[in-house]
């Protein structure tokens, strides 16, 4: 099993938009040295826990400060942005990277966002614009002078070149393209359905468990639908997780901690306005009011002692049938940073090899 970061980014109201950029910046310089193989960072415009509009603002600066861990936005909202501006700017950051680029997209879900842009998202427009923004990025990245694109959302177009200088040049280092990852949330999902369709990365959000085993039969009938061979060594679950020395210890720091400021005053009460409470409970007969932090820690989140986290993921890997990657949730723990830090490097120091076995095959 590999390792990898996660974050939104997620941030308490009274942090600053700098000291949080700051802190996640860190956490990928942290994630590097201690060998965790990717992150993702996530975009949103009008959610006051989740401040980072331009992801690839804090990508550049992670390749700048790291080494070998892959990094990318997970993902750019498609519908806020030109798709022929973005494959450019993509291109180039892949270059940047030295083709350390990972590139996850999305198709927003946030009515405060949907409203910000002007997106009926809920009519679908939002995903009916990935679907035009996916084709001509495709295109872009694959350039046939001449290729034109007339949608109900954009134009575009592969120039004609006008030798000797002016062509379309700007193209990712990796090829086709640097590696496409889309997260999933319903059950079934239709991103996941589309991501197998087109063998990209299948990511699964910090969901119960038992509800995220669905995702893979979305992925998995996508692929089958386009003909492609899957493999559940790409499969990424992103998981809330915090490791100490005790198990009464992370329960502290998580539960009583700034994991359970977040849930409880911004991730749960955001579930249940939506109605998605049930996508996290282990029985849907529980009743909402009883699904706070501490129903999320002994249900869903991977926290104790390393042994014990051990346990919690040879458990969640069994629920789903197996996966290859598991994605550690950011937290902002800035008050709290030297405990954070060590549950970062418990979990690639001393959990990690002992899971090593399970590898998704």
């Amino acid at each position: 099993m590999r390792l990898g970061y996660f974050t939104m980014p997620s941030h308490p109201p009274e942090r600053s938009l700098k000291d949080g950029h700051d802190w996640d910046l860190q956490n990928l310089i942290w994630a590097d040295e201690l060998g965790y193989e990717e992150a993702w960072i996530g975009e949103h415009h009008a959610m006051v826990w989740e401040p980072h509009p331009s992801p690839d603002l804090l990508v550049v600066e992670g390749f700048r400060h790291t080494k070998n861990i892959r990094i990318g936005p997970g993902g750019i909202c498609l519908p806020y942005h030109h798709p022929v501006e973005l494959a450019n700017r993509m291109a180039m950051l892949d270059h940047i990277s030295e083709g350390r680029l990972n590139f996850g997209i999305a198709a927003s879900g946030s009515p405060t966002d949907w409203e910000m842009f002007g997106v009926d998202g809920m009519g679908g427009e939002n995903r009916d614009m990935v679907n035009e923004s996916v084709e001509i990025i495709m295109n872009m990245w694959d350039p046939k002078p001449g290729w034109k694109f007339e949608g109900k959302y954009w134009k575009a177009a592969v120039p004609t070149p006008i030798p000797p200088l002016l062509q379309q040049h700007i193209l990712p280092v990796q090829k086709p393209h640097p590696p496409i990852g889309v997260a999933g949330l319903s059950a079934p999902s239709p991103t996941l359905t589309m991501a197998g369709e087109r063998g990209w990365i299948p990511m699964s959000l910090n969901l119960n468990p038992a509800y995220c085993a669905s995702h893979w039969d979305s992925y998995e009938a996508g692929a089958r639908k386009a003909g492609n061979v899957v493999s559940r060594r790409d499969w990424r679950m992103v998981r809330e997780i915090f490791v100490a020395d005790t198990d009464e210890e992370a329960w502290e720091l998580s539960v009583n901690g700034e994991m359970g400021r977040m849930m409880n005053e911004y991730f749960l009460p955001l579930l249940k306005a939506f109605g998605f409470t049930d996508f996290i409970k282990a029985d849907t007969s529980t009743p909402d009011d009883q699904v706070d932090a501490a129903y999320c820690a002994e249900h869903n989140w991977l926290i104790g002692s390393p042994q014990t986290v051990a346990e919690k993921i040879e458990k969640v890997y069994a629920d789903t049938g197996g996966f290859g990657v598991l994605l550690l949730f950011g937290f902002d723990y800035m008050e709290h940073e030297p405990a954070w830090k060590r549950s970062l490097e418990l979990l690639a120091k001393d959990v990690m090899p002992r899971v090593a076995h399970l590898t998704g095959e």
